[in-house]
């Protein structure tokens, strides 16, 4: 080997000691395990989620609307201010040259008050406020319902984790007990029907273990879509229900079951036919006069010769040119006071049926706000009492549950007890194990119906969402996208 080539070796050995760390930290990156609570789920969704972004937008368009419609009742200021220079002035040499001013100067404050607009301001106002009030209970039913969504998808998620948890543990007692067949076969206490039922059993419940794992990696791929992470990284989901904190949600909503419905969209329906009616009211004032009062605040100068004047005008035959008629009076060249005021009345006698045309159409409106208002208490009404059944059932499964596995839990256990001392066969065993796994899972499931159950009755009531840790996910916000952060 020549000194050429082993200084290449060398360099190659050296690059490879130098990647292979970076790769394997780069490695470790992409592998770190994200631990996520659904608490934190649900706030991430609502911080990051583009529906609640566009009902709190639909919020600041509100907002931006009751500002305009307060604005025309307010006193108007505008500052208007020009210039002119004029080169050729007929007037001045038909009539005489005191209408040939060449350069004008002006600066005026305009100031206008409304004084009676046929309570087209207060209405629109009114109607301003009410939609805005709307908005701020849409964007509250959204942000119920998406917490709700997240929790259902993360809880389902768990059950799923739970239930091939069973399916691998039912796996493992099978496989077990399929060698102590073997052994009892080789001793001769056992027949070859009972290894093949074994054996069987075995084959069986191997795909169902295979088909969990499989719901439960999809389940978390769907968390993942929710929280926007990487469906490489892995996911581990923190919370579990406790049955303490279940079961106080549950007492709460019982007490609360019969409580005053809040629920926003019938609200928002409210304040939505409130706004309509406004609007018609809007329409109407066309029928009215309208009153102004106005008031102008300004300088003018006319000077002789062009640049901004620096003083107040004065006229004195002392600013007159030599050779001027006696007694005429000039002016200085500087800005003199121009002030008037104004009441302006306008009054449309026919306007080509127009303004009819206008209240025709508020009014039809207002009638389709009050048929939708109809519909959504019908529509709350039938939500509340689903939810109200569906609680009442989940309650009374979970509890007929929880007996039941208890129950299963000793009935395996006697049964594969028996079938060690050879009082039993491997049958009973056989079902006594898939009894055991089913009440497991019906428990596992009941619990989480429950707890979801329980969320949706609070939803359809206009309740804040409780979360299994216990607290609680407000619905009501009256701010705009403003107070949320974006942090994809």
């Amino acid at each position: 080997m020549n000194q050429r080539t082993a200084f290449s070796l060398l360099l190659c050995a050296a690059g490879v000691a130098f990647v292979s760390p970076l790769a394997g930290l780069h490695a470790q990156q992409r592998t770190d395990t994200l631990r996520m609570g659904v608490a934190d789920a649900v706030q991430y969704v609502l911080r990051s989620s583009d529906e609640n972004k566009l009902a709190l937008l639909a919020v600041d368009i509100a907002n931006a609307g009751v500002t305009t419609a307060f604005a025309p009742g307010m006193t108007q200021f505008r500052f208007n201010s020009s210039y002119s220079q004029v080169l050729k002035n007929a007037r001045a040499e038909i009539v005489g040259t005191v209408f040939g001013q060449s350069y004008t100067y002006s600066g005026a404050l305009a100031i206008s008050q409304p004084l009676f607009q046929g309570l087209r301001i207060v209405s629109s106002a009114r109607g301003a406020l009410r939609t805005r009030d709307a908005a701020r209970l849409d964007a509250g039913e959204t942000r119920a319902r998406l917490a709700l969504d997240v929790q259902r998808s993360y809880l389902n998620a768990l059950y799923l984790a739970k239930l091939a948890e069973l399916q691998n543990r039912n796996l493992t007692l099978t496989s077990d007990r399929l060698k102590q067949v073997e052994l009892l076969v080789a001793a001769g206490r056992s027949s070859r029907f009972d290894l093949l039922r074994a054996r069987v059993d075995r084959a069986n419940i191997e795909p169902l273990a295979l088909q969990a794992s499989n719901d439960r990696d999809l389940a978390l791929l769907d968390v993942k879509r929710l929280l926007d992470v990487d469906v490489e990284r892995p996911l581990l989901l923190t919370t579990t229900l406790d049955t303490a904190v279940v079961r106080t949600i549950v007492n709460a909503a019982r007490a609360d079951s019969l409580g005053e419905i809040l629920r926003g969209t019938v609200q928002s329906a409210e304040f939505s036919l409130q706004a309509r009616r406004e609007g018609v009211r809007v329409a109407r004032a066309d029928f009215f006069p309208q009153v102004t009062a106005t008031a102008n605040i300004g300088y003018l100068a006319l000077p002789t010769r062009n640049g901004l004047p620096d003083r107040l005008g004065a006229t004195s035959v002392d600013f007159c040119p030599p050779g001027s008629t006696a007694g005429k009076l000039c002016q200085n060249n500087g800005f003199f006071p121009d002030r008037s005021v104004g009441l302006t009345v306008t009054w449309a006698i026919f306007d080509g049926l127009r303004t009819k045309g206008n209240l025709d159409l508020a009014t039809a409106q207002a009638r389709i706000a009050e048929t939708a208002l109809h519909q959504a208490r019908e529509t709350a009404a039938l939500d509340l009492a689903r939810a109200r059944a569906e609680f009442s059932r989940a309650r009374l499964a979970w509890e007929a549950r929880t007996v039941n596995a208890a129950e299963a839990e000793e009935a395996f256990q006697l049964a594969s007890l028996r079938f060690q001392r050879g009082l039993s066969t491997q049958l009973e065993v056989t079902d006594a194990q898939v009894a055991l796994l089913t009440a497991r899972s019906t428990e596992a499931r009941s619990i989480y119906d429950l707890y979801l159950s329980a969320a949706e009755l609070a939803r359809v009531r206009g309740r804040p969402i409780p979360l299994p840790t216990g607290g609680t996910v407000p619905i009501r916000s009256n701010a705009g996208l403003s107070s949320v952060s974006d942090n994809r």
